[in-house]
């Protein structure tokens, strides 16, 4: 992969983290414009952590990474917002969720042959 390739996949993956927690926030925590303060903390945090990964050139999401570098209580935190909105994506952003949910079953398949080799 080119250094292109792996800012483009960075940032396709930040971009679908802040979408899934703007969508959370608005749902269940009634934001009408922005990110409340917990939602924006947990934003900062993931687009952070998004940003410093060395893993980015060989992973998908961080669901398939096999290094968890989320504190314990922001993982929680994402895993909610993840399980609230993975769902809901293919009603707001149909490319989008698509789109993940290959990747995330290529990754699975990939991760399947390597474990069997």
């Amino acid at each position: 992969m080119t250094h292109k390739d792996i800012n483009a996949k960075r940032e396709r993956e930040k971009a679908m983290v802040s979408e899934m927690i703007a969508l959370y926030c608005r749902k269940r925590h009634g934001s009408k414009k922005g990110l409340c303060s917990e939602c924006a903390v947990l934003d900062a945090y993931a687009r952070a952590k998004s940003e410093r990964c060395p893993f980015m050139e060989t992973k998908t999401f961080c669901s398939n990474c096999k290094i968890h570098c989320y504190k314990p209580e922001m993982r929680e935190k994402i895993r909610a917002v993840m399980r609230f909105s993975g769902p809901r994506m293919m009603f707001r952003h149909p490319v989008m969720a698509v789109r993940h949910v290959l990747e995330v079953k290529k990754e699975k398949r990939r991760l399947e042959m390597c474990d069997e080799v």
